[in-house]
C-alpha cells in the first residue's frame, strides 16, 4: 500500500518586497515537489493537490511514471485536455504544461461526466500497453 502523495507547486514567483518566497524545505535537500518536476516534468495545480489531500488518494509505485508516460502519449498525439485513467483513478491534465489540473477516484467521480477534454488515455500497468482513445 503506497502513501498518500503529497505534492506543493513548484513557484519561481517573488513576495511584494521583490525577493523570493521563503521555502519549507531544509537547505541541503529538496522538495517532492521539485525532484518530480526535474524527473518527470509534471507539476499538480494546487487544486489538483488539495483534492489529493481531501479525498486522501494514493498513487501506486509505479503511478507517477505511468501518469508521465500517459501524458506523452496524449502529447504525441496532439491531445491538449486529457482525461488519464489509471487504475481506479482519473486525472484531468493540461498536455502542453504537464499540470495536473484535479484528479478524482472511483468514489469521487461523481456522474462519471468529464467535459472539456479532448482526449483519454489509459495508463495501463504493463509496459508499452498504454492505450489512447482521441476524442476528435
Amino acid at each position: 500500500m503506497s502513501d498518500p502523495i503529497r505534492v506543493n507547486p513548484v513557484s519561481s514567483q517573488t513576495t511584494q518586497s521583490g525577493s523570493q518566497p521563503t521555502s519549507r524545505v531544509t537547505p541541503g535537500t529538496s522538495s517532492f515537489a521539485d525532484t518530480l518536476a526535474q524527473v518527470e516534468g509534471l507539476r499538480f495545480s494546487n487544486h489538483a493537490q488539495k483534492r489529493l489531500d481531501d479525498r486522501a488518494i494514493s498513487l501506486p509505485e509505479d503511478g507517477l511514471q505511468r501518469l508521465s508516460d500517459a501524458v506523452e502519449k496524449a502529447k504525441a498525439r496532439g491531445g491538449k485536455e486529457s482525461l488519464i485513467l489509471m487504475d481506479d483513478l482519473a486525472f484531468i491534465v493540461n498536455v502542453k504544461d504537464r499540470v495536473v489540473v484535479t484528479t478524482m477516484d472511483a468514489k469521487q467521480r461523481g456522474q462519471g461526466v468529464f467535459t472539456q477534454i479532448d482526449s483519454v488515455v489509459f495508463a495501463d500497468k504493463a509496459e508499452g500497453s498504454t492505450k489512447t482513445a482521441d476524442n476528435q
